[in-house]
């Protein structure tokens, strides 16, 4: 009797399997024919620096909010973390709201930042000051007036970078989980923790699968059951992921998907509707261990695992890289990116 009753079970959770799969096949294939790009925009025409690059872009209260590097270029002391608002109508001109400037006068160039908003404020820009990647430290500002004005920088703990690339998600029970790496010692991937908004820290760092993955910059994606999913860029030619059965409290060691990547930065977001959606260059490396960061291609997947390409943004040679991608209160996708190191495009999905 028993034995029947775990064999009527197992033949049950077959059924499950297989119905759920179809599921979500049939919702893959539905949101295929529903993706569209409503709008194509540039953040701003003119700016006071030649190259910018490494956007964020947040929602406030009050509209979106985008941020940047620019300077002369990448490296250059003179880089620093740059804004534009949009309330509705149109895209304020850059605003430069954080230097490296540090207390002896020296000016070291800032990268990376990453917008972050909690629902009943403050509005957090983490980014990065120092003289290369292997070399520089995290930073915090605040606005509490939705990007208008900001408070003062404060540097972070040794050790920790905030989310280096891509935005924080907020866990049920009130963590704010920051995806992050280091490149001091080799490409490292840490997933950073703070519950005060961003004043004391803790960290998990996550190990390779086999032999020594070079990881960094992850996105987090959320499942359900308190299960979390990474996807990180890497200098192998793939997208490499880890899991979490226990909302980051623990790890898988890091291995690699079917997903290419030219060692080149990549963004994604759990969507409203349960999917999941991920921005790349999806092609391979160089044998120098690069390249092409064109084009740059939209897929969505039911389950993080199966994707599905769906919307080409950028076709043309050219650099059109670093995407960074949320979903807004009203449930359309907002995407910015890197446009030929030039400009910040801005690109609206309806799905």
């Amino acid at each position: 009797m028993v034995d029947n009753q775990d064999l009527l079970k197992k033949n049950l959770m077959y059924r499950f399997t297989i119905f759920f799969t179809l599921l979500n096949l049939i919702l893959i294939m539905d949101l295929f024919g529903q993706v569209k790009v409503i709008r194509t925009e540039f953040v701003f025409e003119n700016a006071p620096f030649p190259s910018c690059h490494a956007s964020t872009i947040a929602e406030t209260p009050e509209g979106l909010i985008v941020a940047f590097f620019g300077g002369t270029a990448e490296k250059n002391p003179d880089v620093g973390i740059w804004i534009c608002r949009n309330e509705g109508k149109s895209w304020t001109i850059p605003k430069e709201v954080a230097k490296g400037v540090q207390t002896n006068g020296k000016r070291f160039p800032c990268w990376n930042p990453v917008l972050y908003n909690y629902n009943n404020g403050p509005l957090l820009l983490f980014y990065k000051v120092g003289p290369s990647p292997a070399e520089w430290w995290g930073m915090v500002i605040r606005s509490f007036d939705n990007g208008k004005t900001w408070s003062e920088p404060k540097r972070l703990p040794d050790g920790f970078m905030g989310p280096v690339k891509n935005k924080p998600v907020m866990l049920k029970n009130g963590i704010l989980l920051c995806p992050s790496s280091t490149e001091d010692k080799g490409w490292n991937i840490q997933i950073e923790r703070t519950s005060d908004t961003a004043r004391t820290w803790s960290k998990k760092l996550i190990k390779s699968d086999g032999k020594k993955l070079n990881a960094i910059q992850p996105s987090v994606l959320l499942h359900p059951d308190n299960v979390l999913q990474i996807l990180c860029r890497t200098k192998e030619g793939f997208i490499a992921e880890s899991w979490s059965k226990d909302d980051g409290e623990t790890w898988s060691s890091l291995k690699a998907t079917s997903l290419p990547n030219p060692n080149s930065g990549i963004d994604a977001v759990t969507l409203k509707n349960g999917t999941y959606l991920l921005i790349s260059n999806p092609t391979t490396t160089s044998p120098e261990g690069g390249g092409p960061r064109t084009p740059l291609c939209v897929a969505i997947s039911p389950d993080g695992e199966k994707w599905k390409e769906v919307i080409r943004i950028e076709t043309e040679p050219g650099e059109f890289s670093y995407p960074a991608v949320i979903q807004t209160s009203d449930k359309l996708v907002h995407i910015t990116y890197t446009w030929k190191r030039k400009i910040i495009k801005h690109v609206v999905i309806e799905i």
